[in-house]
């Protein structure tokens, strides 16, 4: 009877992760029933980017016309409008349409002042991850909200869905190999929405602030963790649709090496490639390409590799790539050519040390299973909405 009772229930829940997939997926930006009493007669700071988009329209514009005072804007790697390159200096001005100042968040200054917080009485982060440790825009979100806490500034995260938010993967981050790649102990794919780790950032005590941030999330109407999600928007300038965005946290370790991942391409984080000539059949040249790839690796030189575009099936977190190339190279110092970059986009030296060993992918992914089960559990407080298991 028992078990008659469990599969009823849980054909129930399928059954209804099922249908939400039928319902247009609400981002919290656009459910202004739920925050814009909260935001009125106050003056707002933002911390956008190009995905900042509420009803076809910039989230600072479509706040501005709901008579919300915003009155800073703050800007993470690649700027207020997504057209700097990776790397590239995001500078302090003026946005152009609204005449609001734009205080950078990347570069020198990452976290907020108690300058830039004068005159504030709230702040507003909405960007859109991509479900990657290594992806800065969570890294800023942490510092926003340290700063926040410290300032004693209201936070109000504005959740969007995580187009890879279906699983979990890849090694937790070690102490020791802390960086804006790597701020947070978790695992590469951490399976969280922007808002679900904002709860936890805060309330794992992750940030250096004596106190919690008084953090509220706008939720997402109509998403489960089940569900394929398509960005509306590019966010940022190397992941240009959803192929690049779910190969993202398999390629990037790449960027550790002489093998383009693509960059200065049409096709950025769908291509691999070298300058050996038995690395593969497939040929590509990186250029300079303004506001994307300034001086791409292996700059005007042709490169020989794979062509990735060609998957039938949607991919997951593998380290095949990053194996079958490392093992083209009798010499590791040809193709591991910033071991240091490499230790901090995984958060740890023992996935490079099992590599030398031999290891398989198997037994690698293997050895992260237990962390990846305590991790599992604690992220389980943090759910705001249907998880994947």
């Amino acid at each position: 009877m028992f078990r008659i009772f469990l599969v009823l229930v849980l054909s129930l829940f399928a059954s209804g992760c099922m249908a939400l997939q039928d319902k247009e997926i609400i981002v919290g930006a656009e459910r202004t029933s739920l925050y814009l009493d909260e935001l009125k007669d106050k003056n707002v700071g933002l911390v956008v980017n190009n995905t900042s988009i509420a009803e076809g329209e910039h989230l600072v514009d479509f706040l501005l016309k709901q008579q919300v005072a915003v009155t800073k804007i703050f800007a993470p790697e690649h700027g207020f409008r997504g057209d700097v390159s990776a790397g590239g200096e995001v500078e302090d001005g003026l946005d152009k349409s609204t005449g609001l100042p734009v205080f950078s968040l990347y570069g020198t200054n990452k976290k907020p002042t108690a300058e830039h917080f004068d005159g504030l009485d709230v702040v507003v982060f909405d960007i859109q991850d991509v479900g990657c440790r290594f992806y800065t825009y969570i890294s800023t979100l942490h510092y926003v909200i340290e700063a926040c806490a410290e300032n004693d500034v209201p936070l109000v995260v504005f959740d969007r869905p995580n187009p890879n938010g279906d699983y979990v993967a890849g090694p937790i981050r070690k102490k020791g190999f802390e960086s804006f790649v790597s701020l947070d102990p978790i695992p590469i794919v951490h399976g969280c929405t922007i808002g679900e780790l904002a709860k936890m950032i805060n309330e794992e005590g992750w940030h250096e602030a004596d106190n919690k941030c008084n953090l509220t999330v706008i939720p997402v109407q109509n998403y489960n963790h089940n569900m394929a999600y398509s960005l509306p928007v590019r966010p940022s300038p190397n992941l240009p649709n959803d192929l690049a965005v779910r190969l993202y946290p398999s390629l990037c370790f790449f960027e550790a090496t002489s093998v383009s991942v693509g960059r200065g391409t049409d096709f950025p984080f769908q291509v691999l490639g070298g300058l050996k000539e038995d690395l593969g059949t497939f040929e590509f040249t990186p250029l300079s390409i303004p506001g994307v790839a300034i001086n791409p690796l292996n700059k005007d030189k042709k490169c020989y590799g794979v062509d990735l575009r060609t998957l039938e099936n949607t991919p997951k977190f593998t380290l095949k790539y990053f194996l079958n190339f490392y093992n083209k190279y009798e010499d590791e110092t040809e193709f591991l050519t910033r071991e240091r970059w490499l230790n901090l986009l995984a958060g740890t030296d023992s996935m490079i040390k099992q590599i030398r060993e031999g290891k398989s992918e198997a037994e690698i992914l293997e050895s992260w299973q237990p962390e990846l089960e305590e991790f599992k559990q604690m992220r389980k407080k943090y759910l705001l909405y249907p998880d994947f298991e």
